[in-house]
Protein backbone atom coordinates (compact mmCIF):
# COMPACT_ATOMS: atom_id res chain seq x y z
CA UNK A 1 0.00 0.00 0.00
CA UNK A 2 2.90 2.55 1.29
CA UNK A 3 4.47 2.12 -2.59
CA UNK A 4 1.17 3.57 -3.79
CA UNK A 5 1.91 7.05 -2.03
CA UNK A 6 5.46 7.08 -2.20
CA UNK A 7 5.49 8.91 -5.43
CA UNK A 8 3.30 11.80 -4.17
CA UNK A 9 5.42 12.23 -1.15
CA UNK A 10 8.19 12.67 -3.01
CA UNK A 11 6.23 15.35 -5.10
CA UNK A 12 5.19 16.73 -1.32
CA UNK A 13 9.03 16.65 -0.28
CA UNK A 14 10.45 18.58 -2.89
CA UNK A 15 7.52 21.25 -3.09
CA UNK A 16 8.54 21.91 0.36
CA UNK A 17 12.44 21.84 -0.53
CA UNK A 18 11.37 24.77 -3.28
CA UNK A 19 9.98 26.39 -1.15
CA UNK A 20 12.86 27.04 1.86
CA UNK A 21 14.53 28.38 -1.34
CA UNK A 22 13.41 32.06 -0.98
CA UNK A 23 14.45 31.84 2.79
CA UNK A 24 17.46 30.97 2.36
CA UNK A 25 18.47 33.44 -0.71
CA UNK A 26 16.81 36.20 1.64
CA UNK A 27 19.98 35.65 4.22
CA UNK A 28 22.76 36.18 1.34
CA UNK A 29 21.21 39.59 0.99
CA UNK A 30 24.37 41.21 0.90
CA UNK A 31 25.82 39.63 -2.34
CA UNK A 32 25.15 40.88 -5.76
CA UNK A 33 22.51 38.28 -7.21
CA UNK A 34 24.90 37.82 -9.94
CA UNK A 35 27.69 36.18 -6.87
CA UNK A 36 25.16 34.34 -6.19
CA UNK A 37 24.38 33.13 -9.38
CA UNK A 38 27.66 32.04 -10.37
CA UNK A 39 28.56 30.64 -6.85
CA UNK A 40 25.45 28.16 -6.35
CA UNK A 41 25.88 27.21 -10.45
CA UNK A 42 29.33 26.56 -9.70
CA UNK A 43 29.12 24.62 -6.45
CA UNK A 44 26.14 22.57 -8.43
CA UNK A 45 28.74 21.79 -11.26
CA UNK A 46 31.31 20.34 -8.85
CA UNK A 47 28.74 18.23 -7.29
CA UNK A 48 26.81 17.02 -10.38
CA UNK A 49 30.21 16.52 -12.27
CA UNK A 50 31.09 12.45 -10.86
CA UNK A 51 27.42 11.63 -11.48
CA UNK A 52 27.48 12.87 -14.73
CA UNK A 53 30.84 12.20 -16.63
CA UNK A 54 30.34 9.58 -18.44
CA UNK A 55 27.76 10.84 -20.37
CA UNK A 56 29.55 14.19 -20.80
CA UNK A 57 32.44 12.17 -22.39
CA UNK A 58 30.12 9.95 -24.26
CA UNK A 59 27.85 12.88 -25.76
CA UNK A 60 28.54 15.07 -28.68
CA UNK A 61 26.78 17.85 -29.26
CA UNK A 62 25.75 19.91 -32.92
CA UNK A 63 26.31 22.94 -33.32
CA UNK A 64 22.37 24.02 -33.38
CA UNK A 65 22.23 22.00 -29.57
CA UNK A 66 25.34 23.97 -28.58
CA UNK A 67 23.26 27.33 -29.17
CA UNK A 68 20.26 26.02 -27.68
CA UNK A 69 22.25 25.01 -24.30
CA UNK A 70 23.26 28.54 -24.45
CA UNK A 71 20.27 29.96 -25.21
CA UNK A 72 19.02 28.07 -22.28
CA UNK A 73 21.82 29.07 -19.79
CA UNK A 74 21.17 32.22 -20.75
CA UNK A 75 17.54 32.07 -20.17
CA UNK A 76 17.22 29.76 -17.17
CA UNK A 77 20.49 30.04 -15.42
CA UNK A 78 21.32 33.45 -15.75
CA UNK A 79 18.16 35.80 -16.24
CA UNK A 80 15.76 33.33 -14.43
CA UNK A 81 17.48 33.29 -11.41
CA UNK A 82 19.32 36.76 -11.59
CA UNK A 83 15.61 38.08 -11.58
CA UNK A 84 14.54 36.36 -8.88
CA UNK A 85 17.25 36.61 -6.59
CA UNK A 86 16.83 40.49 -7.27
CA UNK A 87 12.86 40.14 -6.65
CA UNK A 88 13.87 38.15 -3.30
CA UNK A 89 15.99 41.20 -2.44
CA UNK A 90 13.49 43.36 -2.51
CA UNK A 91 11.56 42.00 0.31
CA UNK A 92 11.10 45.80 1.96
CA UNK A 93 8.86 45.93 -1.41
CA UNK A 94 7.13 43.03 -1.95
CA UNK A 95 6.85 39.88 -0.06
CA UNK A 96 8.41 36.64 -0.75
CA UNK A 97 4.75 35.33 -0.88
CA UNK A 98 3.78 37.42 -3.53
CA UNK A 99 7.44 36.48 -5.84
CA UNK A 100 7.33 32.54 -5.30
CA UNK A 101 3.03 32.96 -6.25
CA UNK A 102 4.01 35.00 -9.31
CA UNK A 103 6.41 32.27 -10.83
CA UNK A 104 3.44 30.32 -11.20
CA UNK A 105 2.86 32.27 -14.20
CA UNK A 106 5.48 30.12 -15.98
CA UNK A 107 2.97 28.13 -17.78
CA UNK A 108 1.63 30.85 -19.25
CA UNK A 109 5.18 32.00 -20.93
CA UNK A 110 6.25 28.50 -21.98
CA UNK A 111 2.65 27.62 -23.80
CA UNK A 112 3.45 31.29 -25.77
CA UNK A 113 7.15 30.43 -26.63
CA UNK A 114 5.56 26.93 -27.67
CA UNK A 115 3.58 28.77 -30.00
CA UNK A 116 5.72 30.51 -31.93
CA UNK A 117 9.08 28.68 -32.16
CA UNK A 118 7.45 25.22 -32.34
CA UNK A 119 4.71 25.96 -34.20
CA UNK A 120 2.31 24.23 -30.96
CA UNK A 121 -1.50 24.94 -31.25
CA UNK A 122 -3.00 27.36 -29.17
CA UNK A 123 -6.60 25.89 -27.62
CA UNK A 124 -8.84 28.73 -26.98
CA UNK A 125 -8.88 27.79 -23.59
CA UNK A 126 -5.65 29.37 -22.49
CA UNK A 127 -6.55 32.67 -23.20
CA UNK A 128 -9.44 32.70 -21.17
CA UNK A 129 -7.71 31.29 -18.44
CA UNK A 130 -4.26 33.10 -18.90
CA UNK A 131 -5.86 36.67 -19.03
CA UNK A 132 -7.68 34.82 -15.58
CA UNK A 133 -4.19 34.54 -14.17
CA UNK A 134 -2.61 37.64 -15.58
CA UNK A 135 -5.45 40.04 -13.45
CA UNK A 136 -5.38 37.49 -10.40
CA UNK A 137 -1.22 38.31 -10.48
CA UNK A 138 -2.12 41.89 -10.27
CA UNK A 139 -4.49 41.86 -7.40
CA UNK A 140 -1.89 39.29 -5.73
CA UNK A 141 0.99 41.98 -5.90
CA UNK A 142 -1.27 44.47 -5.03
CA UNK A 143 -3.34 45.05 -1.81
CA UNK A 144 -7.19 45.63 -2.90
CA UNK A 145 -5.65 46.34 -6.38
CA UNK A 146 -4.45 49.87 -5.28
CA UNK A 147 -0.98 50.67 -6.65
CA UNK A 148 -0.28 53.94 -4.42
CA UNK A 149 2.17 56.18 -6.54
CA UNK A 150 2.92 59.05 -4.03
CA UNK A 151 6.23 59.88 -2.66
CA UNK A 152 6.83 57.20 -0.29
CA UNK A 153 3.63 54.92 -1.46
CA UNK A 154 6.03 52.19 -2.37
CA UNK A 155 4.06 51.28 -5.21
CA UNK A 156 6.66 52.14 -7.96
CA UNK A 157 9.45 49.38 -6.26
CA UNK A 158 6.17 47.23 -5.71
CA UNK A 159 6.15 47.06 -9.80
CA UNK A 160 9.70 47.32 -10.74
CA UNK A 161 9.80 44.05 -8.14
CA UNK A 162 6.96 42.29 -9.52
CA UNK A 163 8.67 42.91 -13.13
CA UNK A 164 11.49 41.31 -11.73
CA UNK A 165 9.66 38.01 -10.18
CA UNK A 166 7.58 38.02 -13.96
CA UNK A 167 11.11 38.33 -15.70
CA UNK A 168 12.14 35.24 -13.99
CA UNK A 169 8.52 33.27 -14.78
CA UNK A 170 8.83 34.51 -18.66
CA UNK A 171 13.03 33.17 -18.58
CA UNK A 172 12.00 30.10 -16.94
CA UNK A 173 9.00 29.40 -19.18
CA UNK A 174 10.41 30.07 -22.00
CA UNK A 175 13.36 28.34 -21.46
CA UNK A 176 10.78 24.99 -21.05
CA UNK A 177 10.31 25.33 -25.09
CA UNK A 178 14.23 25.44 -25.99
CA UNK A 179 14.50 22.51 -23.48
CA UNK A 180 11.91 20.57 -25.69
CA UNK A 181 13.99 21.61 -28.83
CA UNK A 182 16.85 20.36 -26.91
CA UNK A 183 15.67 17.22 -25.56
CA UNK A 184 14.11 15.82 -28.98
CA UNK A 185 10.48 17.80 -28.65
CA UNK A 186 9.21 16.11 -26.13
CA UNK A 187 7.66 17.38 -22.53
CA UNK A 188 10.74 17.90 -20.62
CA UNK A 189 8.69 16.66 -17.60
CA UNK A 190 8.00 13.21 -18.68
CA UNK A 191 11.02 13.03 -20.37
CA UNK A 192 13.08 13.58 -17.41
CA UNK A 193 11.03 11.65 -14.87
CA UNK A 194 11.62 8.53 -17.61
CA UNK A 195 15.07 8.64 -18.12
CA UNK A 196 15.44 8.62 -14.08
CA UNK A 197 13.12 5.86 -13.70
CA UNK A 198 14.54 3.63 -16.89
CA UNK A 199 16.67 0.93 -16.27
CA UNK A 200 20.51 1.71 -17.38
CA UNK A 201 19.72 -0.34 -20.88
CA UNK A 202 16.88 1.71 -21.53
CA UNK A 203 17.80 5.06 -20.74
CA UNK A 204 19.42 5.84 -24.39
CA UNK A 205 16.40 4.81 -26.14
CA UNK A 206 14.30 7.18 -24.00
CA UNK A 207 16.53 10.27 -25.39
CA UNK A 208 17.73 9.15 -28.59
CA UNK A 209 16.05 11.83 -30.19
CA UNK A 210 17.55 14.52 -28.31
CA UNK A 211 20.43 15.26 -26.13
CA UNK A 212 20.29 13.54 -22.37
CA UNK A 213 18.68 15.43 -19.73
CA UNK A 214 21.56 15.08 -17.09
CA UNK A 215 24.31 16.17 -20.41
CA UNK A 216 22.08 19.09 -21.04
CA UNK A 217 21.97 20.19 -17.35
CA UNK A 218 25.70 19.71 -17.00
CA UNK A 219 26.53 21.90 -19.97
CA UNK A 220 23.81 24.50 -18.19
CA UNK A 221 25.45 24.86 -15.12
CA UNK A 222 28.65 25.24 -17.09
CA UNK A 223 27.73 27.76 -19.74
CA UNK A 224 26.07 29.47 -16.62
CA UNK A 225 29.04 30.16 -15.18
CA UNK A 226 30.83 31.01 -18.20
CA UNK A 227 28.88 33.79 -18.85
CA UNK A 228 28.59 35.06 -15.38
CA UNK A 229 32.06 35.34 -14.68
CA UNK A 230 32.25 38.64 -17.28
CA UNK A 231 29.69 39.79 -16.16
CA UNK A 232 30.66 40.02 -12.92
CA UNK A 233 33.52 42.05 -14.35
CA UNK A 234 31.72 44.19 -16.77
CA UNK A 235 29.92 45.70 -13.65
CA UNK A 236 31.87 46.10 -11.22
CA UNK A 237 31.24 43.50 -9.10
CA UNK A 238 34.31 41.21 -9.38
CA UNK A 239 35.75 41.99 -5.51
CA UNK A 240 32.64 40.41 -4.49
CA UNK A 241 34.04 37.00 -5.48
CA UNK A 242 36.00 36.89 -2.19
CA UNK A 243 32.99 38.36 -0.31
CA UNK A 244 31.15 35.44 0.57
CA UNK A 245 31.80 34.64 4.36
CA UNK A 246 32.15 31.04 5.73
CA UNK A 247 28.36 30.81 6.52
CA UNK A 248 27.33 33.14 3.14
CA UNK A 249 29.53 29.89 1.43
CA UNK A 250 27.37 27.41 3.28
CA UNK A 251 23.69 28.85 2.49
CA UNK A 252 25.18 28.84 -1.19
CA UNK A 253 26.30 25.06 -0.76
CA UNK A 254 22.99 24.44 0.69
CA UNK A 255 21.21 25.92 -2.21
CA UNK A 256 22.86 24.27 -4.62
CA UNK A 257 22.26 20.95 -2.88
CA UNK A 258 18.98 21.06 -1.17
CA UNK A 259 16.66 23.46 -3.00
CA UNK A 260 18.47 22.77 -6.16
CA UNK A 261 19.39 19.20 -7.59
CA UNK A 262 18.09 17.24 -4.54
CA UNK A 263 14.90 18.67 -5.31
CA UNK A 264 15.08 18.05 -8.66
CA UNK A 265 15.86 14.22 -8.02
CA UNK A 266 13.45 13.88 -5.75
CA UNK A 267 10.71 15.32 -7.92
CA UNK A 268 11.72 13.61 -10.58
CA UNK A 269 11.89 10.35 -8.88
CA UNK A 270 8.31 10.80 -7.27
CA UNK A 271 6.60 12.02 -10.71
CA UNK A 272 8.32 9.12 -12.35
CA UNK A 273 5.34 7.07 -9.68
CA UNK A 274 2.68 9.72 -9.80
CA UNK A 275 -0.10 10.46 -12.61
CA UNK A 276 0.32 13.65 -14.24
CA UNK A 277 -2.60 15.09 -13.28
CA UNK A 278 -2.34 14.18 -9.29
CA UNK A 279 1.52 15.85 -9.85
CA UNK A 280 0.02 18.83 -10.82
CA UNK A 281 -2.41 19.31 -8.00
CA UNK A 282 0.57 18.55 -5.29
CA UNK A 283 2.52 20.77 -7.01
CA UNK A 284 0.20 23.54 -6.44
CA UNK A 285 1.30 23.22 -2.80
CA UNK A 286 5.01 24.80 -3.22
CA UNK A 287 3.86 28.57 -3.21
CA UNK A 288 1.34 27.87 -0.44
CA UNK A 289 4.02 26.21 2.04
CA UNK A 290 6.26 29.10 0.97
CA UNK A 291 3.69 31.40 2.33
CA UNK A 292 3.31 29.56 5.29
CA UNK A 293 7.09 29.32 5.90
CA UNK A 294 7.07 33.47 5.12
CA UNK A 295 4.11 33.89 7.94
CA UNK A 296 6.14 32.10 10.48
CA UNK A 297 9.51 33.35 9.64
CA UNK A 298 8.92 36.94 8.28
CA UNK A 299 5.52 37.19 10.12
CA UNK A 300 3.96 38.32 6.60
CA UNK A 301 0.14 37.99 6.14
CA UNK A 302 -1.22 38.36 2.59
CA UNK A 303 -4.20 40.49 2.63
CA UNK A 304 -8.13 39.06 2.15
CA UNK A 305 -7.90 40.34 -1.27
CA UNK A 306 -4.61 39.18 -2.10
CA UNK A 307 -5.32 35.03 -0.69
CA UNK A 308 -8.63 35.53 -3.16
CA UNK A 309 -6.68 36.48 -5.67
CA UNK A 310 -3.80 33.89 -5.39
CA UNK A 311 -6.56 31.43 -5.24
CA UNK A 312 -7.97 32.10 -8.71
CA UNK A 313 -4.30 32.42 -9.42
CA UNK A 314 -3.11 28.60 -8.65
CA UNK A 315 -6.78 27.60 -10.34
CA UNK A 316 -6.04 29.07 -13.72
CA UNK A 317 -2.98 28.21 -13.71
CA UNK A 318 -3.83 24.35 -12.43
CA UNK A 319 -6.69 24.30 -15.87
CA UNK A 320 -3.89 25.64 -17.99
CA UNK A 321 -1.88 22.48 -17.02
CA UNK A 322 -4.89 20.27 -17.19
CA UNK A 323 -5.08 21.42 -20.77
CA UNK A 324 -1.96 20.92 -21.15
CA UNK A 325 -1.84 17.27 -20.20
CA UNK A 326 -5.18 16.74 -22.15
CA UNK A 327 -3.80 16.97 -25.66
CA UNK A 328 0.19 15.81 -24.59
Amino acid sequence: MLKNYTGPIFILIAATLWAFDGLIRQHLYTLPPITIIFFEHLIGLALLFPFVHKYIFSTKLTKREWWLVVLIAILSGLFGTLWFTTALGKVHFITISVVFLLQKLQPIFAITSARIFLKEKLDQRYVKWAVLAIIAAYFVTFKNGYVDFSAGGGGKETLIAALYALGAAFAWGSSTTFSKMLLGKVDPVRSRARDFAASPSDRGAATSNGVDFKVSTFYRFLVTIIVALPVLFLFGKGSSLSAPTTSQFGLLALIAVSTGMVALLIYYKGLAKTPVHISTILELTFPFVAILLDFIVNHTVLAPSQWLAAIVLVFSIYQIARLRESIT
